[in-house]
């Protein structure tokens, strides 16, 4: 009887913690830019909530911040599965140094720019969240008659650590955002 008690409030308790929401998801995507013009296929995104207080408090004590961004190119097509043609990831990091208090971002992957480094949080901010010009795929590579769209999984994490107990305490969140329909060809 005692092993059966045990075991109903341990199904309970897993059922709690399934069931509960994070502490509070502040990550969000505002912006999600597609451009199409001749030559290619360009993503330009902006989150906001990037840095909620329990990273700001982790990053000022001197653990860094990593953000990813999955974009990806999807196909749409009527009765079937879209089809994932593209995938994109770029990752950045800010640190902060206690002895210079200076913040740095720094470019890790997927895109090449040079390492922005400033004393204001917000301009720290600013320049963490905002992602230009990413070159998703040459427009010549699409079909000209396909119906395409852009997904971004952004996921913002302390030291990079982007697990369901990190998610659960503000240490890490995570979003999606999806874009409109849209196609190579203009249609008159």
């Amino acid at each position: 009887m005692r092993g059966l008690w045990l075991v109903f409030h341990l199904g309970a308790a897993a059922m709690v913690l399934a069931v509960a929401a994070p502490v509070r998801a502040e990550l969000r995507i505002t912006d999600l830019d597609v451009y199409l013009n001749d030559h290619e296929v360009t993503v330009h995104v902006v989150m906001l909530g990037v840095l909620p207080s329990a990273l700001a408090e982790g990053i000022q004590s001197g653990i860094p911040a990593h953000m990813r961004l999955d974009i990806e190119l999807w196909q749409y097509q009527r009765m079937l599965p879209d089809r994932l043609l593209v995938t994109k990831t770029v990752e950045r990091t800010l640190a902060y140094n206690v002895v210079t208090r200076e913040f740095k971002v720094a470019a890790l992957k997927g895109e090449t720019r040079p390492i922005h480094t400033t004393r204001d949080l917000r301009d720290a901010q600013r320049v963490f969240s905002d992602v230009r010009n990413i070159k998703i795929s040459p427009a010549a590579e699409l079909d000209p008659k396909a119906v395409i769209y852009v997904r971004v999984n952004a996921t913002t994490a302390l030291n990079g650590e982007n697990t369901f107990v990190a998610r659960m305490n503000g240490m890490a969140e995570q979003t999606t955002r999806q874009s409109d329909y849209r196609t190579i060809q203009r249609i008159q």
